[in-house]
Formats: C-alpha cells, structure tokens, sequence
C-alpha cells in the first residue's frame, strides 16, 4: 500500500517511513492531503515522539478525519502479506516481529487505545452505510 512506501531503502531520509514516505511523495508533486495523510498514518504521531522526529513530522497536519480513520483501518486489519486479520491480532503480530524492546512495540502499547479506537469508528461507518461484511 502507498502508505508504506517509506519502507524502500531507496527512500530513507530518516529512517521513519511514515515520515521518509510522505517527503518523497512531496518531491514527487503528490498532493499535500496525501502526503499528510502517509506522513500521520496509523498514530505516527506517537512513533514520531519515540525517535525524536515530531519537528519533522509537524511539517504536516493531522485531519483527523474518517478518511485518516479509514487508512489506520486498512493498516490495523490487514497483515504484513496482505491477509485480511482484526486490530488486536495485528497489534500483538507487531509487538511478536519486533520483540519486547523494540522501539516499535512501545510505539503500539502507546498508540493502542487510537489505533482500536479508528479501527471502531470506521467499521461503525461501515455497518452503517450497509458495508458491515468489510469490518474484521
């Protein structure tokens, strides 16, 4: 997913793909919601925090929106194969691939509570708009 597209080695900046994702979108001419929207992907804001790169990432506002619900949604219930999985699972196969001291599964026991929390109001958005069968 484009999201993620700050994973490419070719991309890194630094080092946070959400952050090097969105400059390279920017360098390219993408539109400055999407490169928002890649740059606060999934509580980036707490990763961010984390690594010492809020300065960088503050370059871009978060819309908090159901759009920005709606990509957290697709990152949180999908797996890193693409299959379709539910919030907690993923969030624990996170905190299992990266390993108790990683920076990055301190980063999901500090976004859990927003990262369910999109994942909820974007599958009530769905249910309501008669699209319950997409909910994980």
């Amino acid at each position: 997913m484009l999201h993620d597209i700050g994973y490419s080695p070719l991309l890194v900046v630094t080092g946070f793909h959400s952050i090097d994702g969105a400059l390279w979108l920017k360098s390219e001419g993408f539109p400055e919601r999407l490169c928002a929207l890649v740059a606060h992907h999934s509580c980036a804001r707490r990763e961010a925090d984390l690594r010492q790169l809020s300065a960088e990432l503050s370059i871009w506002e978060d819309e908090q929106s159901d759009v920005r619900d709606a990509l957290w949604w697709a990152d949180m219930t999908t797996t890193p194969d693409g299959e379709p999985t539910n919030v907690v699972d993923r969030l624990d196969e996170i905190r299992k691939r990266y390993g108790p001291e990683d920076l990055v599964t301190s980063f999901v026991q500090q976004a859990r509570a927003e990262l369910i929390g999109a994942v909820q109001r974007t599958e009530e958005r769905l249910r309501a708009a008669g699209l319950g069968h997409l909910a994980k």
